[in-house]
């Protein structure tokens, strides 16, 4: 990240804007758009305005492509990080764990994004063990 949020943010939300107006509301384009840009709220700790995007990028995606895609399992995990940012990880854990089955299933044990959703929901069960 070079940190020129100021400068990604008006692109992100053409991007969004042009895809809905070319594609319709529901379509994997305006999902990834969302998802794009609530990374981009989710790297700058704007917590408030990332959740409802990777809300509806999730409920877009399942509507599309089925519970069982992998890119639901992208959003699931993309929220939960969001939620273990926040410290609400009684919230976040069945996210992740929602998120590795799919990731499991779907892309096997050994795929990048299962072993950093695996690692993620570690670090989580982590902080909540030394928590308690």
């Amino acid at each position: 990240s070079q940190g020129r949020y100021s400068e990604a943010e008006p692109l992100y939300i053409q991007a969004l804007a042009l895809w809905r107006k070319l594609l319709g509301e529901e379509h994997p384009d305006v999902a990834l758009s969302l998802n794009n840009l609530a990374s981009l709220y989710d790297s700058q700790s704007r917590y408030s305005e990332a959740e409802p995007l990777y809300i509806q990028a999730l409920a877009l995606r399942r509507k599309l492509l089925g519970e069982e895609h992998p890119s639901v399992a992208l959003s699931l995990n993309n929220l939960a990080s969001l939620y273990n940012s926040q410290g609400r990880y009684s919230e976040a854990e069945p996210l992740y764990i929602q998120a590795l089955d799919i990731f499991e299933r779907r892309l096997g044990v050994n795929h990048p994004n299962t072993i950093t959703c695996r690692e993620n929901l570690a670090y989580l069960r982590d902080r909540l063990s030394s928590e308690k």
